[in-house]
Formats: C-alpha cells, structure tokens, sequence
C-alpha cells in the first residue's frame, strides 16, 4: 500500500523542498548545488511536513525568495502560487480517497485486478497531464515577467528534469522536485 501511494504521490509531481526553504530562512544561499542537494535530506528519518498544502507552502516561499519576486511581479506570481495551492488541495483530497479506498478493499480481502491497476493507472497519469498544463498556463506569464537573472534562476527551480520529474541535477531521483 505505501508504495501505491508513493506511486500516487510521484505522478501527482508533489514538490518537497521544506528543507530548502529552511536553509533559505536560515540565511543559506537558495539556488547552489549545495541546496539543491539538500531537499533531499531528511530531518530525523522522516520529512519534516507531510500534507502537500504544507510542502507547497514551503516550496512556494521558497521560490518566490530565491527567485526575488519583485512587487511588479507579484500578479503573476500569485496566479501561479494559487494553481499550486488549488493542485496541493486536489492532492490531499486524492490521497485520502486512495487511502480510503484502499482500507475498504483490505477489509474486503480483495486486491485490485489488472484491469483496475490500469484504469487507475490512466486516471493518474490524465490528472498529471491536466496538473501539467494548468501549471504550464500560470508558469508562462509568470517566466515572462522575471528578468533574464531570474529566469536564469527559473530554469533551475520550476521544471522537472529527467527520469520521474526530479528536479536536481542529474535527472534521477523521485519526483520531489517539481515547482
């Protein structure tokens, strides 16, 4: 069960980055290989926030320091902090209906069929697909807005790169790092 909603998690394209965002309120530099690197610690063998609201939250403050959001800039970036949120939200309602759903079926003893684990599948990847192109929507006027150091910055923060939307260097990883 936990690597189904592992699995869920991934597709959904959850960003994690509560440790950036602490080493960012710490005063360390937000957008060198060092912090990118360490979004992927964990505090005390476990992430330090677990609702997608709260890892959004983190991210979002995040990236809206590191990217140093200007007040003429501030429209657009709040389109695009609101697509984020209202994703984070669709998250956490997603992920208790799959918790949910799952106790029903250990209850009944039953385990999906094939047929169910695809269906479910294609369900999963359409609602990455429709999260993809409304944060596609929010991020464009967004980037558009940022001056080229930002966008420099942007390049690096807000799109996944390789294998499971990691967003670090080096293409491999879990999908935590998707803005």
């Amino acid at each position: 069960m936990n690597k189904l909603i592992a699995t869920a998690l991934v597709t959904a394209g959850l960003a994690v980055a509560i440790p950036q965002a602490m080493a960012q309120a710490a005063g360390a530099e937000g957008t060198g290989p060092q912090a990118r690197g360490f979004q992927h610690r964990q505090h005390d063998g476990q992430r330090a926030l677990r609702s997608p609201t709260d890892r959004v939250e983190a991210r979002l403050a995040y990236l809206k320091t590191a990217l140093k959001i200007t007040p003429a800039q501030e429209s657009q970036w709040n389109a695009y902090a609101d697509v984020r949120r209202k994703q984070a939200r669709e998250a956490t309602d997603r992920m208790q209906a799959f918790k949910t759903q799952m106790a029903e079926r250990q209850q009944k003893g039953t385990p999906p069929t094939a047929i169910e684990r695809m269906e479910r599948r294609q369900a999963m990847m359409a609602t990455a697909s429709a999260r993809l192109n409304e944060t596609l929507a929010a991020t464009k006027p967004l980037y558009a807005a940022l001056s080229p150091e930002q966008q420099k910055i942007a390049d690096e923060l807000l799109a996944p790169r390789g294998r499971g939307g990691s967003g670090h260097r080096g293409g491999h990883g879990h999908g935590r790092g998707m803005a």
